[in-house]
């Protein structure tokens, strides 16, 4: 059951019901909005609650992201880590207004959705339960250890992805592992863009780790 496009809650977001105990934080990539990510999520997690938010920054008043940046590999940091507390925000009014479960929230993102998740898991690791990572950088070192805890995340990048510097990525996998993340990461051999054997491995991921998280 889906309760449509709301406003509440700080995000303009859709959520979807599930008949599992577990909620899929559905986080879209630049130019997408809240129903990017729906099909794909009810796809690769049946049972899932979807929970979709919109990003609130538009880039030249039309491409709609998380947060802001400079230029393609320059991010506002500082706008990043006010946007990624107010998208931890988001997360706990909604688990308490649609009576969601908070510590079983997992987040799917692509591209920009991916590297606010990131984020999450840096600076707000309360948020999440662990995440699916598509296409994603470390978009800043922390300043001290994450404190990840054996969360499961699956990291999924391209090798030959314009917009993720190898340096980047690999940065990205000591920086999750360095934090106790139970990290499974691979190297695609596409680029940026998504591909049926990713769908794949995200959709088993999630069937593997469904238990440990509490989602059936």
């Amino acid at each position: 059951m889906s309760a449509g496009a709301t406003t509440g809650l700080g995000f303009e977001h859709v959520l979807v019901r599930g008949s599992g105990a577990g909620t899929l934080l559905l986080l879209h990539a630049t130019g997408g909005d809240e129903h990017q990510l729906v099909d794909v999520g009810r796809e690769l997690a049946g049972e899932a609650t979807l929970l979709s938010p919109r990003g609130q920054v538009l880039e030249h008043g039309v491409t709609r992201r998380f947060f802001r940046r400079h230029g393609t590999f320059e991010l506002d940091i500082p706008d990043l880590l006010a946007r990624t507390d107010e998208l931890a925000e988001f997360i706990a009014a909604a688990t308490a207004a649609y009576d969601l479960d908070p510590d079983r929230v997992l987040a799917l993102g692509y591209s920009n959705g991916a590297n606010i998740a990131v984020s999450l898991l840096l600076r707000r690791p309360e948020a999440l339960a662990g995440a699916v990572l598509l296409r994603s950088t470390l978009p800043y070192t922390p300043d001290a250890r994450p404190r990840l805890d054996g969360k499961p995340v699956l990291l999924l990048g391209g090798e030959r992805d314009p917009f993720v510097p190898r340096d980047r990525y690999d940065q990205l996998v000591t920086t999750l592992k360095t934090g106790g993340a139970e990290l499974t990461a691979t190297l695609m051999p596409g680029g940026h863009q998504l591909s049926n054997v990713d769908l794949e491995l995200a959709a088993g991921w999630l069937l593997e780790h469904a238990p440990a998280l509490g989602w059936r």
